[in-house]
């Protein structure tokens, strides 16, 4: 899409502010300890082996397994060696796209997501289908239809394989993990709209634990691997869960998941900046538990982070221009403004039913402007003040630049390492210069 933008001068000029009046940056690190499954192959197949309903199937008999969209470091490691143990018994496993209206809503789109993500059928070793075609299965307590897709329905037994972790809408006892693989899904883009028209009226923590017991009855789930993520994103445990415990052991997965929960280090910023959002980092784009904004219809706004402004630079290829998440951002950069995908983002957002979190922000025309207007957006006496953060993604939020009244406030924490200082760096066309290394 195209855009056209203010010069750069002239916008700056609206402000008394200037990138020489910044603080300094410090590069900062925040340490945690991060247990780590020590060999992800070996920790899937024992996971496997601890569905018992396996045991129950007949040799070529086909098994479903669920690949959703996103960045899960071990994914396909995962499912490469859940695919190896079904075959090593006899049975005919196959892969399949569960991710709702994601890839565009298209069999096509969401193979390409799968193989961003490494997934393909020559690694699985395996057929990898794609399809949205789904059928109805039931109906909840409130007459509404529930969906499962037809490559699930035709399979012998289904696998669900996803991470357990705090999803970006909602509180409950079951949140992103088994469950909403269940429901969103094998529901595909059908089930996955209807999913949340459902929840917009009665709220995702009744909507899912109900349509996820309906599926678990009515389609040939028979359990799922469960992984549960460290704050460096790797693999801390993955637990095997037979359809039968689903919707006991998952709220326990998930409470565990909240110990190793990453976050920024600080809780009060006048200005976040984040290199890259994407569909891999997070559903949201943004992890709207690291940056403290949910924005989401009858949800509750958390009080911690406080963050005035956010500031994102870049939307990750992929992403294939779904920039759902950027209306979370106050600012953004031109870049990202020019690579939006509206068709895709809105057939995200139509499903997902929350409009302001495809609302484009302040589109700027580069870091250094988005640095100074900032002192004039966040109430601060002067440019110096400022507390700002530098991410690279809600990802790694660990990893920071932060200025100089926030680095002297983590100075005496034990977990906080401070590396050096220097002036916030911007090239000739006012994008930021400061390596990551």
């Amino acid at each position: 899409m195209e855009f056209e933008f203010p010069d750069r001068d002239r916008l700056e000029a609206a402000n008394d502010a200037d990138v020489a009046d910044l603080p300094r940056a410090y590069r900062v690190s925040r340490t945690r300890d991060h247990p780590t499954v020590p060999d992800v192959t070996e920790a899937s197949i024992d996971a496997v082996t601890d569905i018992p309903e396996l045991d129950d199937l007949e040799p070529g008999s086909t098994v479903g397994i669920t690949a959703g969209s996103r960045g899960i470091e071990v994914l396909p490691e995962v499912l490469e060696a859940t695919v190896a143990e079904l075959q090593s018994r006899g049975l005919e496993p196959f892969v399949f796209p569960a991710m709702g209206s994601h890839g565009g809503a298209t069999p096509e789109g969401q193979r390409e997501t799968l193989a961003t993500l490494g997934i393909t059928s020559e690694r699985l070793g395996c057929e990898i289908r794609s399809s949205l075609a789904v059928e109805q299965v039931g109906t909840d307590s409130t007459d509404r239809p529930v969906y499962a897709a037809e490559d699930a329905l035709e399979a012998d037994a289904v696998l669900l394989v996803n991470r357990v972790k705090l999803h970006t809408d909602f509180e409950g006892d079951v949140e992103s993990g088994l469950c909403k693989m269940a429901v969103v899904g094998l529901g595909k883009q059908r089930g996955a709209d209807n999913m949340h028209n459902a929840a917009l009226e009665r709220g995702f923590h009744e909507v899912i634990p109900e349509w996820a017991g309906i599926l678990i009855e009515e389609t040939p789930i028979i359990g799922g691997v469960g992984i549960i993520e460290n704050a460096a994103e790797q693999a801390a445990e993955i637990h095997g869960v037979s359809a039968a415990d689903l919707l006991v052991e998952e709220p326990r997965l998930l409470e565990r998941s909240k110990e190793f929960f990453p976050e920024l280090p600080v809780d009060d910023l006048d200005l976040l900046v984040v290199d890259a959002m994407g569909k891999e980092i997070s559903g949201t784009g943004l992890d709207t538990n690291v940056i403290g904004r949910v924005r989401f219809h009858n949800q509750a706004e958390v009080d911690e982070p406080s963050i005035t402004r956010i500031y994102v630079r870049s939307l990750t290829p992929a992403s294939h221009g779904n920039a759902l998440g950027m209306g979370l951002a106050d600012l953004v950069h031109q870049d990202l403004a020019s690579t939006v995908d509206f068709e895709d983002t809105y057939v995200n957002i139509v499903t997902s039913g929350e409009p302001n979190r495809a609302k484009l922000p302040f589109v700027v025309p580069s870091d250094a402007t988005a640095f100074v207007l900032s002192a004039s957006m966040t109430g601060v006496a002067g440019a110096g003040d400022l507390r700002i953060a530098r991410i690279e993604n809600t990802m790694e939020p660990g990893e920071l630049w932060v200025s100089e009244p926030v680095a002297e406030e983590l100075a005496d924490r034990d977990d906080v390492q401070i590396h050096g200082d220097e002036p916030w760096q911007f090239d000739e066309h006012g994008e930021l210069a400061m390596s990551w290394e």
